[in-house]
């Protein structure tokens, strides 16, 4: 009798209590997309600057590396025009009693910025008329969309390269670590454009 009641107790148990099988896991789209983004974003100089600005686009990515792409330089672009805003606003007050050299160095700047932002502006154009991947017009465009980025840093990093004989000071900090942080989101988007152009060339 008892070795019935145990079976039948044991039987019990695992009716009431079914074991968990991969099928009825629960499947996170989103999970899945930010683990594809900071996977991506480890071929970046900055990967942890790179995911945190870019995770909160997760659902718009998915894992889709030309997203991702596109997504990146709309954002450099966004930050680019910002830093020509603010830098443009200087200038002008600077015009009004402010050292020559410190001038100078703003105009320069705001000059810079602005090529900057049309190069990031052009690759955001070029990319969203991507054909598909492996054919040559996908590598003439990619190649536009690579040459358009990096002549973009270029001028973001001749904007504080114009700051080395400006006296040390908050308005030249300031200025320094805007464009910094510009130059970072420029640098991650390049970064990402080149993976995606490798891959999809190969």
């Amino acid at each position: 009798m008892k070795p019935l009641v145990s079976l039948l107790l044991t039987f019990l148990f695992f009716y009431l209590h079914p074991i968990p099988t991969v099928s009825s896991a629960v499947y996170d789209p989103r999970t899945n997309a930010t683990d594809f983004i900071r996977t991506s974003c480890s071929a970046t100089l900055y990967p942890d600057f790179c995911y945190t600005s870019l995770s909160g686009y997760s659902n718009a990515i998915q894992q889709d590396p030309a997203r991702l792409s596109r997504i990146a330089i709309g954002i450099s672009l966004s930050k680019a025009r910002q830093m020509a805003a603010y830098v443009s606003n200087l200038s002008r007050e600077a015009d009004y009693g402010a050292d020559p050299r410190t001038s100078a160095a703003l105009h320069d700047c705001f000059s810079n910025m602005g090529d900057a932002v049309d190069e990031i502006r052009g690759s955001l154009k070029q990319i969203r008329k991507l054909v598909a991947p492996g054919s040559e017009s996908f590598r003439f465009q990619m190649g536009n969309v690579q040459t358009w980025m990096s002549a973009a840093l270029t001028d973001e990093e001749t904007c504080t390269d114009g700051f080395e004989d400006v006296a040390e000071g908050r308005m030249k900090t300031e200025v320094y670590n805007r464009a910094e942080k510009v130059k970072k989101f420029t640098s991650n988007a390049l970064a990402l454009v080149n993976s995606y152009a490798e891959k999809g060339i190969n």
